[in-house]
């Protein structure tokens, strides 16, 4: 398991690999906006990354299309597309 630290309640939890961080944030009781229920189309669950930013996967080119189109600022992700792999900590501004 890997701990996804959430910012700025403190709050954290331990997720298996390949978690999304919308599927962490959710499992932590933190209410994110996914209005196209995590299909990656509407740019709502936009995060970011305060540290770990290495233990995420990589931008898929669909993501960067989605946060183009949505204007989603280029040093976020969107959380329905990004998987964990170590640990990792992020901030939203909607909790």
């Amino acid at each position: 398991d890997v701990e996804v630290r959430f910012q700025p309640s403190g709050r954290s939890l331990r997720v298996a690999p390949g978690t999304t961080l919308l599927e962490a944030a959710q499992s932590a009781g933190l209410p994110m906006a996914s209005a196209c229920g995590a299909h990656g189309v509407c740019g709502r669950c936009s995060v970011e990354l305060l540290g770990g930013a290495r233990n995420v996967s990589a931008q898929t080119p669909a993501e960067a299309r989605v946060m183009r189109a949505n204007r989603v600022a280029a040093d976020r992700r969107l959380a329905c597309h990004a998987h964990v792999a170590g640990p990792v900590e992020m901030t939203a501004s909607y909790w």
